[in-house]
């Protein structure tokens, strides 16, 4: 499974990658909008979204490609392992 996780804070970005790599996911991570943000995103399987700590447009950005490849979208408040954890849990329970 892939997962795209957009927000959150720089200093959790090896954290985040390590918790996907635990539940046999490959990561990518962005916690600011680069110039071609909508082309680096891919085709994932999953989209989290941190709310509390991402742009609206790169929301915007992110929803639009999630429509484009038919990935899921999680939207959470929080930007905390354990909120990571809990989605990706119930993510790869399905």
């Amino acid at each position: 499974m892939s997962v795209v996780i957009i927000g959150g804070h720089d200093r959790m970005v090896c954290q985040y990658k390590q918790i996907c790599k635990s539940f046999n996911c490959k990561a990518k991570v962005f916690t600011q909008m680069s110039a071609n943000f909508s082309k680096q995103i891919g085709n994932p399987d999953l989209i989290v979204l941190f709310t509390n700590t991402v742009s609206h447009k790169m929301v915007r950005c992110a929803v639009d490609e999630a429509e484009r490849c038919n990935a899921d979208v999680v939207r959470c408040h929080t930007s905390s392992k354990n909120a990571l954890q809990e989605i990706l849990e119930s993510a790869c329970m399905q």
